[in-house]
């Protein structure tokens, strides 16, 4: 039931995404610095938003990536952590006098 609402929710936005580019099919002109070309508003919206979730995704990699290092750190000392309580428990009990 919840992949037939999925896939109701996915073809709406489909349809809508598709007016929209339909609406907004007019030829804009884009200007840099070696020239100039004319692309439709809906490629350029489509381009922006494909680069800013380029650059987002990898501002969220960089993340992703220090905090699977810290991880693995505290892993090892977790490790480390529990080899030395084994090695304490190991020991035999001594009498203080």
């Amino acid at each position: 039931m919840l992949k037939l609402i999925y896939a109701i929710l996915a073809l709406a936005l489909f349809v809508i995404t598709l007016s929209f580019a339909a609406l907004n099919s007019d030829p804009i002109p884009i200007d840099y610095y070696i020239g100039q070309v004319e692309i439709p508003l809906a490629l350029l919206l489509v381009a922006a938003l494909g680069v800013g979730a380029l650059l987002g995704s990898l501002v969220g990699l960089g993340r992703v990536v220090r905090v699977k290092r810290e991880m693995a750190r505290l892993r090892r000392e977790s490790r480390a952590t529990e080899e030395e309580v084994r090695n304490l428990r190991a020991l035999p009990l001594q009498d203080v006098r």
